[in-house]
């Protein structure tokens, strides 16, 4: 059965992403993944450069039980990161393509086309249905 890393809903510190990045850093390490692009894309860089520390770095500091962030955050800072994590969706043509090539992929994965998958509005919806998770 396949594993999957926690949910980006799911909210550690009260940041969404943080757990499933720090979940996916520890599989990848474990050999228990290995499709997951960490690091250098996607949310994964985002919060590296929210963070302003090097992926490395964080890496590093994961897989050796460390929790520390790379600066402080306000309140205000991570309710602006949750904004953007949980409700952003493709914002040109570019990102509306790879949206949707990416259900595609979904919809392939599951042998359905990709009319009879539920519909999808965010990145966050389509990690969630590509994981069973709706």
């Amino acid at each position: 059965m396949q594993q999957y890393p926690r949910s980006p809903k799911v909210l550690l510190g009260g940041m969404a992403h943080l757990a499933r990045f720090i979940d996916k850093i520890r599989m990848r390490h474990a050999g228990l993944i290995q499709d997951y692009n960490c690091i250098t894309v996607g949310f994964d860089k985002y919060l590296l450069d929210f963070f302003q520390i090097r992926g490395e770095d964080f890496e590093k500091r994961v897989l050796q039980g460390g929790t520390d962030q790379g600066r402080p955050l306000t309140d205000e800072d991570i309710r602006q990161w949750n904004e953007r994590i949980l409700n952003g969706g493709p914002k040109d043509e570019a990102g509306r393509q790879r949206f949707q090539a990416r259900r595609a992929e979904i919809a392939a994965k599951r042998g359905v086309p990709v009319e009879r998958l539920p519909r999808t509005a965010t990145w966050v919806d389509n990690i969630e249905l590509d994981e069973d998770r709706m």
